[in-house]
């Protein structure tokens, strides 16, 4: 992936960008989904996240599927879309705005989701070889330790040391702020896995 030069997009087309980005990651696909399906408000089922996870709690493993892939695409729809339109150096910069964007979407009082699909959704759209790092750690740490959440946050530690050591630095620093902003949201499954109250993967209740 080339090197990013914001300047060469000019204010104008960086803001375009950033939008084009945030409101793609705003789409609440999960609470889109549930509703569609007769299944009511997903903010008051479960943790009330609007994210996969949340949505498998409904017991509807193929709109849990159907969420995370959408959740995914939009920031892969958002980098590709941006490097059609302004240049490869537009794709990190708005996929970085549609990871934003889900984590805190307007149209719900900014209250959105975690955003590990659309990490990996902007990993896809803007270094697709690293969606398979990201997958090989995953599910190692799953099948090591059997927590999704453990998985997630030791995957998304990974991603940016490998972008740095393959020298795609902005790349690096890009998903570096995504990883400290995905463990900041994850604060509470943190504290539940320091106590070892976190749920595993494939248990009742």
């Amino acid at each position: 992936m080339p090197t990013i030069d914001y300047s060469l997009l000019g204010p104008f087309n960086v803001a375009v960008v950033l939008v084009l980005g945030y409101l793609l990651g705003s789409i609440p696909f999960g609470l889109v989904l549930t509703r569609f399906a007769g299944l009511g408000d997903l903010r008051s089922i479960g943790s009330g996240n609007i994210g996969a996870t949340n949505v498998l709690r409904t017991g509807n493993k193929k709109l849990a599927a159907a969420t995370l892939l959408l959740d995914a695409l939009k920031a892969t729809a958002a980098a590709l879309i941006a490097q059609a339109v302004f240049g490869h150096n537009a794709g990190l910069l708005a996929g970085f705005a549609a990871f934003i964007g889900h984590l805190f979407p307007v149209w719900l009082g900014f209250k959105g989701g975690k955003g590990v699909a659309t990490y990996i959704g902007t990993l896809l759209g803007v270094a697709p070889l690293m969606v398979l790092v990201f997958a090989a750690v995953w599910l190692s740490v799953a099948f090591i330790t059997r927590y999704s959440s453990l998985s997630a946050l030791i995957a998304t530690l990974v991603i940016p040391v490998a972008l740095w050591i393959l020298r795609v630095e902005e790349a690096a620093l890009v998903t570096a702020a995504m990883t400290v902003i995905t463990y900041w949201r994850h604060k509470q499954n943190i504290q539940r896995l320091i106590a070892g109250t976190e749920s595993k993967i494939g248990a009742k209740g």
